[in-house]
């Protein structure tokens, strides 16, 4: 005769009357304590959090642009982010270029014959160790920081011209559109060893408005070039009156 056995099972976690006697007998381990799941906690979602100001402010245009649509619901935060998107682009804008890069023969047309037509490349033809090369470049480094949606970059005379005379340096030469728009060959025009930023601006302006700052709009003329030049210069000149005022006050 076979022999059946039947073993009951309850719900995990469950206990008959005759295991709790069993176990307080000792004769069963203690009963197990039952299956308990840890209480449920989101993942923490960094596009769920609250938005502020300052975490707009440490978006890249990219993602202002990609929030157009989370931020519907703020109209606050909507405004915030077209101002702060427009800001962005402004500055991209206008710190176009804003230094005098160096650059090798072999980067000439790229840099300077294929730039787009409505950027002026101001290029400076130099060798190092000569006086009149260092005097012009610090005037047109400050140049590059005032007009930064004008391009400059400078280039050893040989590298752009195969045994370009020393005596003509340094010169200057102003491209646009792929064209040579205008030749500058030592410091005479600029006023000689006297020269300034300004009258290095002023010269280079002289025939096309070789120079722009990017707050001028659409509004690029010769004319509004020049006055703007002038502008800077006599705000400078005030500037230094002042503070030549200032000094002799103190002693």
């Amino acid at each position: 005769m076979a022999d059946y056995h039947f073993v009951y099972k309850d719900v995990e976690g469950a206990s008959t009357q005759w295991d709790d006697i069993q176990r307080r007998l000792g004769n069963l381990p203690p009963k197990p304590a039952p299956f308990k799941p840890p209480p449920f906690v989101p993942a923490d979602d960094p596009d769920l959090r609250p938005k502020s100001k300052d975490w707009i402010d440490e978006r890249s245009p990219e993602e202002l642009e990609d929030l157009e649509d989370d931020l519907d619901d703020d109209r606050f935060l909507q405004e915030y982010r077209k101002k702060r998107l427009a800001e962005l682009r402004e500055t991209a804008r206008v710190a176009r270029f804003g230094s005098v890069v160096p650059i090798s023969g072999s980067d000439f047309v790229r840099e300077v014959s294929q730039a787009p037509p409505d950027v002026w490349v101001v290029v400076f033809l130099y060798k190092d160790g000569i006086p009149e090369c260092g005097l012009l470049l610090r005037c047109l480094e400050e140049l590059a920081t005032r007009y930064p949606e004008t391009k400059f970059v400078k280039i050893i005379s040989t590298d752009c011209i195969p045994n370009y005379p020393d005596r003509n340096l340094p010169t200057i030469l102003v491209y646009n559109n792929g064209a040579v728009k205008g030749t500058f060959v030592g410091l005479h025009q600029f006023g000689a060893r006297r020269c300034t930023p300004e009258s290095v601006a002023l010269a280079l302006c002289r025939s096309d408005p070789v120079l722009n700052d990017g707050q001028s709009g659409n509004d690029s003329s010769r004319e509004t070039v020049i006055e703007g030049v002038r502008k800077k210069f006599i705000e400078k000149v005030v500037t230094q009156h002042e503070e030549e005022d200032e000094y002799s006050s103190d002693d």
